[in-house]
């Protein structure tokens, strides 16, 4: 393996093996060096694989946002039914990731959005564009939806397709201050007399 290629393999590990950590902890709660040993690296090398703390806090929201649209991709795009049930699928992914899944499953924008955007103008643009991102191709499955008459609401989707983003973001936050899944039993409530499914 040519050095380029080993310093890229680093790098890629490093955020893997930090990602848990910082979606429990937060990005400003983790030092270097924890970060560093989580990832098994020597201490003192952090440098030697990312310009600084913020640099590696830009490529971790990147690598992480990149990942989230391709899971959004087999949901949406490539899962059998209609698309109220692309939709409906998406949104028991979401609660079963938050209610069940590991520390590092979970989502960074929920557990980053608030704290990094008022720390780091370049992390935030990164959050606008995937969230962004996460919006359009919901919309585009609302658009679909319409179309085939399994999505009720003729609203525009965009808008509809933001509102549904952001129900979920709060009721994921309310889940991590009640710990309970009444949330999402709310949200889920909300989500189909949104859409109209």
């Amino acid at each position: 393996m040519k050095i380029a290629e080993k310093h890229r393999a680093a790098r890629q590990h490093i955020l893997q093996a930090a990602k848990p950590l910082i979606g429990l902890r937060g990005f400003s709660a983790v030092g270097l060096a924890q970060i560093l040993d989580v990832a098994g690296i020597p201490k003192g090398s952090f440098y030697h694989y990312f310009e600084s703390k913020e640099a590696f806090g830009e490529e971790l929201l990147r690598t992480y946002i990149e990942d989230y649209l391709l899971m959004m991709e087999d949901l949406l795009k490539k899962g059998d039914g209609n698309a109220a049930q692309k939709l409906t699928r998406y949104c028991q992914f979401w609660r079963d990731t938050h209610l069940e899944g590991q520390v590092g499953d979970k989502c960074l924008i929920v557990k980053l959005a608030a704290e990094v955007s008022d720390l780091s103008e370049r992390m935030r643009a990164i959050l606008e564009v995937g969230t962004t991102t996460v919006i359009d191709r919901l919309g585009t499955v609302i658009t679909q939806g319409q179309a085939e008459g399994s999505v009720g609401n003729q609203q525009t989707p965009q808008m509809l397709a933001a509102a549904l983003y952001q129900l979920w973001l709060g009721a994921t936050l309310m889940v991590k201050i009640t710990r309970n899944a009444q949330s999402f039993d709310h949200a889920w409530e909300a989500t189909r007399r949104l859409l109209d499914i």
